[in-house]
Protein backbone atom coordinates (compact mmCIF):
# COMPACT_ATOMS: atom_id res chain seq x y z
CA UNK A 1 0.00 0.00 0.00
CA UNK A 2 1.55 3.20 -0.91
CA UNK A 3 1.49 5.82 1.61
CA UNK A 4 -0.64 8.87 2.18
CA UNK A 5 0.06 11.84 -0.57
CA UNK A 6 0.28 15.25 1.61
CA UNK A 7 -0.01 18.74 -0.04
CA UNK A 8 2.10 22.01 1.43
CA UNK A 9 -0.18 25.06 1.40
CA UNK A 10 1.95 28.85 1.67
CA UNK A 11 -0.14 31.71 2.88
CA UNK A 12 1.67 34.88 2.69
CA UNK A 13 0.08 37.21 5.20
CA UNK A 14 0.25 40.67 6.06
CA UNK A 15 1.58 39.61 9.61
CA UNK A 16 2.67 36.64 9.31
CA UNK A 17 3.67 34.09 6.46
CA UNK A 18 2.53 30.11 7.35
CA UNK A 19 3.08 26.89 5.80
CA UNK A 20 0.40 23.80 6.53
CA UNK A 21 1.04 20.25 5.57
CA UNK A 22 -2.44 18.50 4.13
CA UNK A 23 -2.97 14.56 4.01
CA UNK A 24 -5.11 13.36 1.84
CA UNK A 25 -7.70 12.36 4.07
CA UNK A 26 -7.98 15.48 5.17
CA UNK A 27 -5.65 15.64 8.09
CA UNK A 28 -3.39 18.45 8.85
CA UNK A 29 -0.04 17.20 9.65
CA UNK A 30 1.68 20.39 10.65
CA UNK A 31 1.84 23.98 10.21
CA UNK A 32 4.99 26.74 10.82
CA UNK A 33 4.61 30.25 11.18
CA UNK A 34 7.05 33.23 11.10
CA UNK A 35 5.99 37.00 11.88
CA UNK A 36 6.34 39.91 8.99
CA UNK A 37 6.28 43.52 9.87
CA UNK A 38 4.97 46.75 8.03
CA UNK A 39 7.14 49.70 7.30
CA UNK A 40 5.26 53.34 7.34
CA UNK A 41 7.24 55.46 6.55
CA UNK A 42 4.86 58.53 5.15
CA UNK A 43 1.42 58.65 6.25
CA UNK A 44 -0.78 56.37 4.38
CA UNK A 45 2.01 54.57 3.37
CA UNK A 46 2.24 50.95 3.97
CA UNK A 47 5.28 48.84 2.65
CA UNK A 48 6.82 45.30 2.98
CA UNK A 49 10.28 44.43 1.52
CA UNK A 50 9.59 41.17 -0.63
CA UNK A 51 13.19 39.97 0.68
CA UNK A 52 11.24 39.88 4.14
CA UNK A 53 8.76 37.21 2.77
CA UNK A 54 11.74 34.84 0.97
CA UNK A 55 13.51 35.03 4.84
CA UNK A 56 9.86 34.12 6.06
CA UNK A 57 9.60 31.46 3.30
CA UNK A 58 13.38 29.85 4.32
CA UNK A 59 12.13 30.24 7.82
CA UNK A 60 8.96 27.69 7.88
CA UNK A 61 10.12 25.45 5.21
CA UNK A 62 13.44 24.60 6.49
CA UNK A 63 11.23 23.85 9.87
CA UNK A 64 9.30 21.52 8.04
CA UNK A 65 12.31 19.68 6.92
CA UNK A 66 13.67 19.74 10.23
CA UNK A 67 10.41 18.81 12.24
CA UNK A 68 8.08 16.59 9.33
CA UNK A 69 10.72 15.04 6.65
CA UNK A 70 8.75 12.21 6.48
CA UNK A 71 5.67 14.21 5.03
CA UNK A 72 7.71 16.41 3.17
CA UNK A 73 8.82 13.81 0.93
CA UNK A 74 5.81 12.92 0.08
CA UNK A 75 4.11 16.12 -0.96
CA UNK A 76 2.51 16.16 -4.40
CA UNK A 77 1.59 20.05 -5.56
CA UNK A 78 1.84 23.22 -3.35
CA UNK A 79 -0.43 26.13 -3.28
CA UNK A 80 -0.22 29.36 -2.94
CA UNK A 81 -2.42 32.09 -1.13
CA UNK A 82 -1.76 35.68 -0.37
CA UNK A 83 -2.37 39.19 0.77
CA UNK A 84 -3.70 40.60 -2.46
CA UNK A 85 -3.34 44.16 -4.51
CA UNK A 86 -0.27 44.41 -3.45
CA UNK A 87 2.92 45.66 -6.27
CA UNK A 88 6.13 44.18 -6.42
CA UNK A 89 8.16 46.25 -9.46
CA UNK A 90 10.83 44.05 -11.07
CA UNK A 91 13.50 45.02 -13.30
CA UNK A 92 15.11 44.00 -16.32
CA UNK A 93 17.86 41.18 -14.28
CA UNK A 94 14.51 40.84 -12.58
CA UNK A 95 15.63 42.76 -9.33
CA UNK A 96 13.02 43.82 -7.13
CA UNK A 97 13.15 47.90 -7.61
CA UNK A 98 11.50 49.54 -4.62
CA UNK A 99 9.66 48.37 -1.47
CA UNK A 100 6.55 46.34 -2.27
CA UNK A 101 3.18 48.90 -1.80
CA UNK A 102 0.67 46.92 0.04
CA UNK A 103 -2.87 46.12 0.20
CA UNK A 104 -3.38 49.12 2.70
CA UNK A 105 -1.46 51.63 1.62
CA UNK A 106 -3.69 54.59 0.88
CA UNK A 107 -1.20 57.59 -1.17
CA UNK A 108 -2.87 56.98 -4.58
CA UNK A 109 -6.38 58.55 -3.85
CA UNK A 110 -5.51 60.73 -6.96
CA UNK A 111 -4.54 58.25 -9.49
CA UNK A 112 -7.71 56.36 -8.30
CA UNK A 113 -9.76 59.58 -10.10
CA UNK A 114 -7.58 59.69 -13.01
CA UNK A 115 -8.26 55.84 -13.77
CA UNK A 116 -11.26 56.33 -13.82
CA UNK A 117 -11.33 59.58 -16.00
CA UNK A 118 -9.16 57.55 -18.17
CA UNK A 119 -11.19 54.50 -18.40
CA UNK A 120 -14.99 55.57 -17.63
CA UNK A 121 -16.18 52.05 -17.59
CA UNK A 122 -13.74 50.84 -15.36
CA UNK A 123 -16.38 49.64 -12.63
CA UNK A 124 -18.60 47.73 -14.89
CA UNK A 125 -15.17 45.79 -16.78
CA UNK A 126 -13.74 45.07 -13.23
CA UNK A 127 -15.96 44.99 -11.04
CA UNK A 128 -14.88 47.50 -8.73
CA UNK A 129 -14.57 51.25 -7.91
CA UNK A 130 -10.90 52.38 -8.20
CA UNK A 131 -9.38 52.64 -4.63
CA UNK A 132 -6.14 53.08 -3.16
CA UNK A 133 -5.44 49.75 -1.84
CA UNK A 134 -5.48 48.44 -5.55
CA UNK A 135 -2.59 47.63 -7.47
CA UNK A 136 -3.04 49.93 -10.79
CA UNK A 137 -3.47 53.29 -9.14
CA UNK A 138 -0.30 52.13 -6.84
CA UNK A 139 1.81 52.08 -10.48
CA UNK A 140 0.06 55.67 -11.70
CA UNK A 141 1.59 56.76 -8.30
CA UNK A 142 4.78 55.29 -9.16
CA UNK A 143 4.54 56.72 -12.42
CA UNK A 144 4.26 59.81 -11.28
CA UNK A 145 6.67 60.27 -8.02
CA UNK A 146 8.90 57.79 -9.22
CA UNK A 147 9.43 57.95 -12.96
CA UNK A 148 12.82 56.67 -12.86
CA UNK A 149 11.62 53.44 -10.73
CA UNK A 150 8.31 53.08 -13.34
CA UNK A 151 10.94 53.39 -16.43
CA UNK A 152 13.06 50.66 -14.96
CA UNK A 153 9.53 48.23 -14.59
CA UNK A 154 9.39 45.17 -16.23
CA UNK A 155 7.38 43.31 -14.48
CA UNK A 156 4.60 43.71 -11.78
CA UNK A 157 3.73 40.33 -9.24
CA UNK A 158 1.37 40.70 -6.79
CA UNK A 159 3.36 39.66 -3.72
CA UNK A 160 2.30 35.66 -3.32
CA UNK A 161 2.78 35.72 -7.34
CA UNK A 162 6.38 37.19 -6.25
CA UNK A 163 7.32 34.31 -3.95
CA UNK A 164 5.92 31.55 -7.16
CA UNK A 165 8.68 33.36 -9.11
CA UNK A 166 11.63 32.58 -6.72
CA UNK A 167 10.12 29.10 -6.36
CA UNK A 168 9.99 28.07 -10.01
CA UNK A 169 11.24 31.05 -12.09
CA UNK A 170 8.25 31.66 -13.89
CA UNK A 171 5.57 35.03 -13.43
CA UNK A 172 1.97 33.17 -13.17
CA UNK A 173 -0.57 34.48 -11.01
CA UNK A 174 -4.24 32.91 -10.88
CA UNK A 175 -8.22 35.15 -11.59
CA UNK A 176 -9.44 35.58 -7.92
CA UNK A 177 -5.70 37.28 -6.82
CA UNK A 178 -5.50 38.93 -10.60
CA UNK A 179 -9.44 40.56 -9.94
CA UNK A 180 -7.92 42.60 -7.06
CA UNK A 181 -5.59 44.41 -9.47
CA UNK A 182 -7.86 46.44 -11.54
CA UNK A 183 -6.25 45.54 -14.66
CA UNK A 184 -8.64 42.21 -15.22
CA UNK A 185 -11.40 42.12 -16.89
CA UNK A 186 -13.64 40.08 -14.19
CA UNK A 187 -16.46 39.03 -16.38
CA UNK A 188 -14.15 37.91 -18.99
CA UNK A 189 -11.33 36.05 -16.59
CA UNK A 190 -8.76 37.96 -18.87
CA UNK A 191 -6.44 41.28 -19.35
CA UNK A 192 -7.90 44.30 -20.05
CA UNK A 193 -5.28 46.09 -22.68
CA UNK A 194 -6.80 49.19 -22.37
CA UNK A 195 -7.05 49.33 -18.40
CA UNK A 196 -3.33 48.26 -19.02
CA UNK A 197 -2.27 51.00 -21.20
CA UNK A 198 -3.67 53.34 -19.11
CA UNK A 199 -1.20 52.54 -16.60
CA UNK A 200 0.98 52.75 -19.07
CA UNK A 201 1.61 49.41 -18.97
CA UNK A 202 1.14 46.13 -20.88
CA UNK A 203 0.48 42.39 -21.09
CA UNK A 204 4.13 42.40 -21.29
CA UNK A 205 4.48 43.45 -17.90
CA UNK A 206 1.55 41.11 -16.08
CA UNK A 207 2.46 37.48 -15.46
CA UNK A 208 0.29 35.13 -17.25
CA UNK A 209 -3.05 33.60 -15.69
CA UNK A 210 -4.27 30.29 -14.72
CA UNK A 211 -6.89 29.11 -13.01
CA UNK A 212 -6.40 28.46 -9.14
CA UNK A 213 -6.75 24.87 -9.11
CA UNK A 214 -4.95 24.77 -12.48
CA UNK A 215 -1.11 23.81 -12.24
CA UNK A 216 0.72 26.68 -13.08
CA UNK A 217 4.70 25.66 -12.61
CA UNK A 218 6.64 23.07 -11.21
CA UNK A 219 9.31 23.90 -8.23
CA UNK A 220 12.74 24.52 -8.53
CA UNK A 221 14.66 21.46 -8.50
CA UNK A 222 17.26 23.05 -5.95
CA UNK A 223 14.48 23.84 -3.54
CA UNK A 224 13.11 20.24 -4.00
CA UNK A 225 16.34 19.29 -3.21
CA UNK A 226 16.71 21.82 0.06
CA UNK A 227 13.84 20.73 1.86
CA UNK A 228 13.30 17.30 0.71
CA UNK A 229 10.67 16.89 -1.70
CA UNK A 230 9.97 15.04 -4.23
CA UNK A 231 11.21 15.44 -8.00
CA UNK A 232 8.52 17.48 -10.34
CA UNK A 233 6.16 19.01 -7.60
CA UNK A 234 3.87 21.22 -9.13
CA UNK A 235 2.59 24.16 -7.85
CA UNK A 236 -1.49 25.59 -8.35
CA UNK A 237 -2.33 28.95 -9.64
CA UNK A 238 -3.24 29.54 -5.64
CA UNK A 239 -5.87 32.37 -4.72
CA UNK A 240 -5.98 35.30 -3.01
CA UNK A 241 -6.24 34.99 0.40
CA UNK A 242 -10.06 35.42 1.25
CA UNK A 243 -11.07 33.03 -1.57
CA UNK A 244 -8.24 30.48 -0.29
CA UNK A 245 -10.04 30.62 3.05
CA UNK A 246 -13.67 30.04 1.07
CA UNK A 247 -11.93 27.28 -1.01
CA UNK A 248 -10.32 26.04 2.61
CA UNK A 249 -13.93 26.47 4.56
CA UNK A 250 -15.45 24.49 1.56
CA UNK A 251 -17.18 27.68 0.77
CA UNK A 252 -17.55 27.46 -2.60
CA UNK A 253 -21.24 26.98 -3.89
CA UNK A 254 -23.86 29.86 -4.54
CA UNK A 255 -25.14 31.72 -1.30
CA UNK A 256 -21.99 30.27 1.06
CA UNK A 257 -19.62 32.68 3.12
CA UNK A 258 -17.80 33.90 6.10
CA UNK A 259 -16.87 36.85 7.75
CA UNK A 260 -13.48 36.79 8.68
CA UNK A 261 -12.01 39.25 11.70
CA UNK A 262 -8.14 39.16 10.32
CA UNK A 263 -6.02 42.52 10.17
CA UNK A 264 -9.15 43.82 7.90
CA UNK A 265 -12.47 42.72 8.32
CA UNK A 266 -14.44 40.99 5.36
CA UNK A 267 -17.70 39.76 4.45
CA UNK A 268 -17.20 37.25 1.61
CA UNK A 269 -20.14 35.51 -0.40
CA UNK A 270 -19.77 32.96 -3.35
CA UNK A 271 -21.96 33.78 -6.36
CA UNK A 272 -23.06 32.04 -9.33
CA UNK A 273 -21.84 34.80 -11.54
CA UNK A 274 -20.07 38.22 -12.03
CA UNK A 275 -22.36 40.56 -10.05
CA UNK A 276 -20.51 43.70 -9.77
CA UNK A 277 -22.13 46.53 -7.09
CA UNK A 278 -19.35 49.04 -7.89
CA UNK A 279 -22.06 51.80 -6.03
CA UNK A 280 -21.57 50.87 -2.49
CA UNK A 281 -17.91 49.82 -3.08
CA UNK A 282 -18.65 45.89 -3.55
CA UNK A 283 -15.73 43.94 -4.73
CA UNK A 284 -16.59 41.89 -7.27
CA UNK A 285 -13.77 39.18 -7.56
CA UNK A 286 -13.28 36.02 -9.63
CA UNK A 287 -13.42 32.72 -6.76
CA UNK A 288 -10.48 30.56 -7.37
CA UNK A 289 -12.67 27.88 -9.12
CA UNK A 290 -12.98 28.17 -12.84
CA UNK A 291 -16.59 29.70 -13.82
CA UNK A 292 -17.48 31.40 -10.71
CA UNK A 293 -17.22 34.53 -9.05
CA UNK A 294 -17.89 36.08 -5.56
CA UNK A 295 -18.92 39.40 -3.62
CA UNK A 296 -16.95 40.55 -0.88
CA UNK A 297 -17.16 44.10 1.27
CA UNK A 298 -13.81 44.69 2.93
CA UNK A 299 -13.35 46.92 5.99
CA UNK A 300 -9.88 48.00 6.61
CA UNK A 301 -9.01 47.72 10.23
CA UNK A 302 -10.44 45.10 12.13
CA UNK A 303 -8.40 42.99 14.64
CA UNK A 304 -5.95 45.55 13.91
CA UNK A 305 -8.38 48.02 15.71
CA UNK A 306 -8.47 45.54 18.30
CA UNK A 307 -4.85 45.17 18.52
CA UNK A 308 -4.31 49.01 18.48
CA UNK A 309 -7.03 49.96 21.29
CA UNK A 310 -5.29 46.89 23.50
CA UNK A 311 -1.76 49.09 23.31
CA UNK A 312 -3.07 52.28 23.81
CA UNK A 313 -5.84 51.48 26.92
CA UNK A 314 -2.69 49.22 28.63
CA UNK A 315 -4.42 45.77 28.08
CA UNK A 316 -1.96 42.40 28.30
CA UNK A 317 -3.34 40.97 25.37
CA UNK A 318 -5.97 41.31 23.10
CA UNK A 319 -7.80 38.52 25.09
CA UNK A 320 -7.31 40.59 27.91
CA UNK A 321 -9.25 43.68 25.65
CA UNK A 322 -12.33 41.49 24.84
CA UNK A 323 -12.82 40.23 28.76
CA UNK A 324 -13.27 43.58 29.66
CA UNK A 325 -15.33 44.49 27.46
CA UNK A 326 -17.61 41.59 27.77
CA UNK A 327 -17.61 42.60 31.54
CA UNK A 328 -20.30 45.34 30.78
CA UNK A 329 -24.15 44.76 31.78
CA UNK A 330 -26.76 46.20 29.40
CA UNK A 331 -26.90 49.28 30.77
CA UNK A 332 -23.66 50.24 30.28
CA UNK A 333 -23.40 48.93 26.81
CA UNK A 334 -26.08 51.51 26.00
CA UNK A 335 -24.51 54.18 27.68
CA UNK A 336 -20.87 53.60 26.17
CA UNK A 337 -19.08 56.15 23.33
CA UNK A 338 -18.99 54.63 19.75
CA UNK A 339 -16.18 54.18 17.71
CA UNK A 340 -15.73 54.60 14.40
CA UNK A 341 -12.94 51.67 13.60
CA UNK A 342 -11.82 53.54 10.02
CA UNK A 343 -7.67 53.63 11.52
CA UNK A 344 -6.29 53.25 7.77
CA UNK A 345 -9.21 54.71 6.10
CA UNK A 346 -12.01 52.38 4.91
CA UNK A 347 -13.20 50.74 1.76
CA UNK A 348 -16.98 49.28 1.56
CA UNK A 349 -19.04 50.64 1.94
CA UNK A 350 -17.29 54.39 1.92
CA UNK A 351 -14.75 53.95 -0.15
CA UNK A 352 -12.86 57.13 1.63
CA UNK A 353 -9.05 56.47 2.37
CA UNK A 354 -8.93 59.63 4.30
CA UNK A 355 -11.70 58.64 7.22
CA UNK A 356 -10.30 58.36 10.78
CA UNK A 357 -11.01 56.83 13.93
CA UNK A 358 -12.66 58.48 17.06
CA UNK A 359 -14.44 57.53 19.92
CA UNK A 360 -17.52 59.70 20.16
CA UNK A 361 -19.61 60.61 23.04
CA UNK A 362 -16.63 60.32 25.93
CA UNK A 363 -17.60 61.38 29.43
CA UNK A 364 -15.83 61.42 32.84
CA UNK A 365 -17.57 58.29 33.48
CA UNK A 366 -16.52 55.97 30.74
CA UNK A 367 -13.61 53.58 31.59
CA UNK A 368 -11.29 51.38 29.70
CA UNK A 369 -13.92 48.81 29.62
CA UNK A 370 -16.05 50.35 27.79
CA UNK A 371 -13.97 51.96 25.24
CA UNK A 372 -12.79 48.66 24.70
CA UNK A 373 -16.70 47.58 24.20
CA UNK A 374 -17.15 50.34 22.05
CA UNK A 375 -13.91 49.39 19.68
CA UNK A 376 -15.56 45.42 19.36
CA UNK A 377 -18.76 47.34 18.60
CA UNK A 378 -17.36 49.17 16.32
CA UNK A 379 -15.63 46.58 14.10
CA UNK A 380 -19.09 44.65 14.27
CA UNK A 381 -21.13 47.86 12.69
CA UNK A 382 -18.11 48.29 10.41
CA UNK A 383 -18.70 45.04 9.53
CA UNK A 384 -22.45 44.90 9.36
CA UNK A 385 -22.26 47.74 6.81
CA UNK A 386 -20.42 45.64 4.29
CA UNK A 387 -22.86 42.75 4.72
CA UNK A 388 -25.88 44.94 3.93
CA UNK A 389 -24.21 46.11 0.49
CA UNK A 390 -23.73 42.68 -0.60
CA UNK A 391 -26.53 40.94 -3.14
CA UNK A 392 -28.79 38.33 -1.78
CA UNK A 393 -28.19 39.67 1.59
CA UNK A 394 -31.30 39.30 3.33
CA UNK A 395 -31.86 36.04 2.06
CA UNK A 396 -28.95 34.53 4.10
CA UNK A 397 -29.27 32.08 7.26
CA UNK A 398 -25.89 31.47 8.23
CA UNK A 399 -22.30 32.27 7.65
CA UNK A 400 -19.01 30.90 8.92
CA UNK A 401 -16.66 32.49 11.08
CA UNK A 402 -12.96 33.15 10.55
CA UNK A 403 -9.76 34.63 11.96
CA UNK A 404 -7.66 35.47 14.77
CA UNK A 405 -11.01 37.79 16.07
CA UNK A 406 -12.98 34.07 16.01
CA UNK A 407 -11.57 32.87 18.81
CA UNK A 408 -13.56 34.82 21.19
CA UNK A 409 -17.13 33.28 21.77
CA UNK A 410 -17.98 36.81 23.16
CA UNK A 411 -17.44 38.51 20.11
CA UNK A 412 -18.72 35.95 18.09
CA UNK A 413 -21.95 36.32 19.59
CA UNK A 414 -22.09 40.16 19.16
CA UNK A 415 -21.93 39.53 15.52
CA UNK A 416 -23.95 36.96 14.78
CA UNK A 417 -26.64 39.67 17.31
CA UNK A 418 -25.84 42.83 14.86
CA UNK A 419 -25.83 40.56 12.00
CA UNK A 420 -29.19 38.71 12.77
CA UNK A 421 -28.10 35.58 11.43
CA UNK A 422 -26.61 33.38 12.43
CA UNK A 423 -22.33 32.52 12.50
CA UNK A 424 -20.56 29.15 13.01
CA UNK A 425 -17.01 28.18 13.87
CA UNK A 426 -15.67 25.09 12.31
CA UNK A 427 -12.66 22.76 13.52
CA UNK A 428 -9.32 23.75 11.79
CA UNK A 429 -11.26 27.25 10.42
CA UNK A 430 -7.87 29.11 12.10
CA UNK A 431 -6.06 27.18 9.27
CA UNK A 432 -7.66 29.41 6.72
CA UNK A 433 -6.25 30.54 3.36
CA UNK A 434 -3.09 28.04 4.33
CA UNK A 435 -5.76 25.03 4.28
CA UNK A 436 -7.32 26.58 1.00
CA UNK A 437 -3.98 26.39 -0.74
CA UNK A 438 -3.10 23.12 0.16
CA UNK A 439 -6.39 22.35 -0.90
CA UNK A 440 -6.17 24.15 -4.53
CA UNK A 441 -2.29 22.25 -4.85
CA UNK A 442 -4.52 18.87 -4.51
CA UNK A 443 -6.92 19.80 -6.92
CA UNK A 444 -4.08 20.62 -9.21
CA UNK A 445 -3.27 16.97 -9.35
CA UNK A 446 -6.56 16.36 -10.95
CA UNK A 447 -8.99 15.44 -7.39
CA UNK A 448 -12.38 15.74 -7.83
CA UNK A 449 -13.87 18.94 -5.93
CA UNK A 450 -16.57 16.98 -4.11
CA UNK A 451 -13.95 15.04 -2.56
CA UNK A 452 -11.46 18.32 -1.79
CA UNK A 453 -13.65 20.94 -0.93
CA UNK A 454 -15.53 19.81 2.39
CA UNK A 455 -17.47 22.19 4.84
CA UNK A 456 -15.60 20.89 8.66
CA UNK A 457 -17.52 20.23 11.23
CA UNK A 458 -19.34 22.89 13.16
CA UNK A 459 -17.00 23.81 16.30
CA UNK A 460 -19.59 26.06 17.79
CA UNK A 461 -22.68 28.12 16.38
CA UNK A 462 -23.97 31.56 17.30
CA UNK A 463 -27.45 32.27 17.22
CA UNK A 464 -29.11 35.83 17.11
CA UNK A 465 -30.30 36.51 21.08
CA UNK A 466 -33.69 38.89 20.01
CA UNK A 467 -33.38 41.16 22.98
CA UNK A 468 -30.14 42.16 22.40
CA UNK A 469 -30.80 43.48 18.86
CA UNK A 470 -32.86 46.43 19.61
CA UNK A 471 -30.51 48.31 21.63
CA UNK A 472 -27.72 47.36 18.73
CA UNK A 473 -29.78 49.00 15.92
CA UNK A 474 -30.32 52.29 17.77
CA UNK A 475 -26.55 52.24 18.41
CA UNK A 476 -26.02 51.23 15.03
CA UNK A 477 -28.40 54.21 13.88
CA UNK A 478 -26.21 56.51 15.86
CA UNK A 479 -22.89 54.96 14.33
CA UNK A 480 -23.93 55.77 10.75
CA UNK A 481 -25.22 59.25 11.67
CA UNK A 482 -22.03 59.98 12.91
CA UNK A 483 -20.46 59.03 10.06
CA UNK A 484 -22.62 60.80 7.71
CA UNK A 485 -22.23 64.16 9.74
CA UNK A 486 -17.89 64.00 9.91
CA UNK A 487 -17.24 62.84 6.48
CA UNK A 488 -18.67 63.30 2.67
CA UNK A 489 -18.92 60.45 0.86
CA UNK A 490 -15.03 60.22 -1.65
CA UNK A 491 -17.08 58.23 -4.46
Amino acid sequence: MSEPAVYLGLDLGTSELKALLLQDDHRVLATAHAPLSVQRPQALWSEQDPAQWWLALEHVMDSLHVQHRDALARVQAIGLSGQMHGAVLMGEGAQVLRPAILWNDGRSEAQCKLLHERVPDLAQRTGNLAMPGFTAPKLLWVAEHEPACFAQTRRVLLPKDWLRWKLSDEAVSDMSDAAGTLWLDTGKRDWSDEILAATGLSRAHMPRLVEGSAVACTLKPEWAHRWGLPEHVVIAGGAGDNAASAVGMGLVQAGQGFVSLGTSGVVFVSGAGFAPNPAQAVHAFCHALPGRWHQMSVMLSAASALSWATRQLGFADEAQTLSAASSLDAKRRAAAPLFLPYLSGERSPHNNPLATGSWLGLTHAHESADLAYAVAEGVGFGLCDGLQTLQGHAQLKTLSLVGGGARSAWWAQLLANLFELGLSTHTGGETGAALGAARLGWLATGALESDVCRVPPVAKRFDPQPQAQADLRQRHARFLASYAKLYRPCR
